[in-house]
């Protein structure tokens, strides 16, 4: 009894002490801590693609650490802009919807304590730091391209104070059409940004630059006059017109092919010559400024050709240099030194060719092959180059078999000269791959030699006298003008000529307005000025053109992809391990035929067209797989910049249009481009992109024929 009385009083005791407590809490004597609150100060306004600082405070608590929020968003998002962990916002490059942002701080105290604040986005401010007026054409519309930083779609190009239809390619370029007034050399241009936010940049004046030609006619023209357009040419063509341009490239001094030594020879021939000599061709012809006088060079190595199959590299230098350094002078001249080359006088069998015995014939391989392949063909034409029939219908020979033996026995006594030049001390003489040939008067023949038209050279003439009224007499030959300049036109312009274009050329050979005959320069400005070469600049179905042959294809790729080269030696060679595969390298023809004919005719057609001679299936599937290499750098020695290209490719049809006027001089059919833009559509990688587009455009059948 007494202890459970003593537990009761202490029960009582504790319950007492409790109701103290209690009761002193009721009375507000104690109470649970404040709350913990997050607060957010910051601008109002930010504009696009700047920051703006914001600031957070955490009340009731010593941890001031927050994590960061945009419209609910840790760290943010692209669309409605970043924030870092120490609070710097960054705001979009476009504009959102709403065009609003909710800054917000979670503290990590208490991840239920936020507070926020709300930003307004204003358009960036517009600097414009360039700006550019470019003729279209002919007319009185004129391209006007700003450049600067924070444009939006919504830019406008303002001229003189008033907006004009502006599109928008990106936050750094706006365009725009406009009608100048002629005779305006500058205009006023700024760019406007539109509320929210609305601001003008300063004023640029900007040129305004009369353009000769378009974009169109100027790829097209360089694609007939050069190894490749690139970006820079074609602006250049459009800026001074294709008569200024051709002017240009005329007055441009040759870019020669350095000469190989002998003993020993370069590290990069590897161990015979040829190849230090196509590496110096493919050096002149992809990065030469004498791009037309190098492609003429190239059409004539094609009609007077040597092959490095019969004779050695070191005989290439000098003599492309001669077809070079004649391109655009007299075709008399270069008749002279393609017939005094030890290239030429070596391939063809004139060099060191003797005076017969009594009763014996000279060599007959070049006179032969002078007048069949070079200069008149075998059968007499008329200007159009049309064929002369006789009255039984057949066609007239331009020579006969015993002009060709008084032409040899005309070129007999030639060897090899002392270096520097002079008169040979013996016969045959010591090689001299450098210089002309010389002549050894005593094995020149003496007697007389009747030759075209009846022409005689007396008995009793020198050699040097022989060879100059032998050549004078073919190239006072009718079949001369038809016969070269058909096949100048079929490498340049178009394989299937018209009679009409090839007769309007013709009487430019014939005589060049101011009585002369042959002169090159006046014939290769009316071959790329012609009415049927321009009539594709503006008429995209006009059918003209030719296949591009697997030289002219790789040097385009070179120029316009932004190739350089990077072989320790700096050799260009490993271009030819590409080329040869497709049939054709550089000064290496299999015969004297070239790699094909001019007369070469698509079988089961009636089509004359001289590159279709080398291609074939193999070929086709073996530019598919060098298309391939191109455009994924795989060439050995070489780099490829695509940069530019993969810069525009966040715009698929911006990239297919740029690749279109490079490589297709903007006549693109609609069906290929739209095919190509939903090819390349899909593909998250701007890189991939670019790629691949290119490779649809240069493996396509629209690209291989030059049109």
């Amino acid at each position: 009894m007494h202890r459970l009385a003593r537990s009761l009083v202490f029960l009582a005791a504790i319950l007492a002490v409790a109701g103290c407590s209690g009761g002193g809490n009721a009375g507000g004597g104690g109470g649970t801590p404040p709350q913990i609150g997050v607060s957010v100060t910051g601008p109002a306004t930010t504009r696009l693609l700047t920051t703006a600082q914001f600031s957070a405070t955490v009340s009731n608590t010593t941890n001031q650490n927050v994590t960061w929020q945009v419209n609910g968003v840790t760290g943010g998002s692209s669309v409605s802009g970043t924030i870092s962990t120490s609070g710097l916002y960054t705001a979009p490059g476009t504009m959102p919807t709403p065009g609003s942002a909710t800054i917000a701080a979670v503290s990590k105290a208490l991840d239920t304590a936020s507070g926020s604040a709300t930003d307004t986005l204003w358009n960036p401010l517009p600097v414009l730091t360039a700006a550019t007026a470019t003729q279209q054409g002919t007319s009185q519309n004129y391209f006007v391209d700003a450049v600067g930083s924070g444009f939006v779609p919504t830019s406008a190009i303002q001229v003189g104070g008033n907006s004009v239809a502006t599109t928008f390619v990106s936050a750094t370029e706006l365009q725009a059409t406009i009608t100048v007034t002629a005779g305006t050399s500058t205009i006023a241009v700024d760019v406007s940004n539109p509320a929210p936010g609305a601001a003008i940049s300063s004023v640029v004046n900007a040129p305004v630059a009369v353009v000769l030609a378009t974009a169109s006619t100027a790829a097209r023209l360089l694609d007939q006059a050069t190894f490749g357009p690139t970006i820079a040419d074609i602006q250049h063509v459009q800026a001074v017109g294709i008569n200024a341009y051709l002017t240009e490239q005329f007055a441009q001094p040759t870019s020669t092919l350095a000469q190989i030594p002998t003993n020993p020879l370069p590290a990069a021939c590897t161990n015979t010559a040829y190849p230090c000599a196509e590496s110096e061709w493919w050096t002149v012809a992809i990065t030469g400024p004498d791009q037309l006088r190098q492609r003429v060079a190239f059409a004539m190595s094609e009609m007077f050709v040597v092959s490095t199959q019969s004779i050695p590299g070191q005989a290439i230098p000098s003599y492309h240099n001669a077809l070079a350094n004649d391109a655009f002078g007299n075709f008399r001249t270069m008749m002279n030194d393609v017939t005094l080359s030890t290239a030429m006088g070596a391939y063809l069998n004139m060099l060191n060719s003797a005076k017969p015995p009594t009763g014996q014939i000279a060599n007959e391989n070049y006179p032969r092959e002078l007048m069949q392949l070079f200069t008149t063909g075998l059968y007499q034409l008329n200007q159009d180059g049309s064929l002369q029939l006789d009255g039984s219908g057949n066609p007239i020979p331009a020579y006969t078999q015993a002009q060709v033996q008084a032409f040899a026995r005309a070129y007999t006594g030639w060897t090899y000269s002392p270096v520097g030049g002079g008169t040979p001390p013996k016969f045959p003489a010591v090689i001299n791959w450098v210089d002309p040939m010389g002549l050894y008067e005593a094995q020149h023949d003496l007697t007389a030699k009747i030759l075209l038209d009846g022409t005689t050279l007396p008995a009793g003439q020198n050699g040097t006298q022989d060879l100059k009224g032998a050549l004078d007499n073919i190239f006072a030959s009718q079949n001369v003008a038809p016969f070269v300049c058909t096949q100048l036109i079929q490498h340049l312009v178009a394989s299937t000529p018209s009679p009409a274009y090839v007769a309007r050329i013709s009487a430019v050979f014939a005589d060049n307005g101011a009585g002369v005959r042959g002169d090159l320069k006046a014939v290769i400005r009316a071959i790329l000025t012609d009415t049927e070469a321009r009539a594709g600049d503006t008429n995209s179905s006009f059918d003209g053109g030719h296949l591009r042959e697997p030289v002219l294809f790789i040097t385009a790729m070179m120029r316009g992809l932004n190739f350089t080269n990077t072989d320790v030696n700096g050799s260009y060679y490993g271009l030819s391990s590409q080329s040869t595969k497709l049939n054709e390298e550089p000064y290496r023809a299999n015969s004297v035929f070239n790699f094909f004919p001019p007369g070469y005719v698509i079988p089961d057609s009636t089509l004359n067209a001289p590159e279709f001679g080398i291609e074939n299936t193999a070929t086709a599937v073996l530019r598919l797989s060098l298309a391939d290499s191109i455009v994924n750098n795989k060439i050995k020695g070489f780099n490829v910049d695509l940069s530019s290209f993969s810069a525009l490719a966040a715009n698929p049809a911006n990239l297919v249009d740029a690749l279109n006027m490079l490589l297709m001089h903007s006549q693109m059919p609609t069906n290929m481009r739209t095919t190509i833009i939903n090819a390349i559509t899909p593909l998250s990688n701007n890189a991939q992109r670019a790629r691949v587009a290119i490779y649809l455009v240069i493996t396509s059948s629209q690209y291989k024929v030059i049109h």
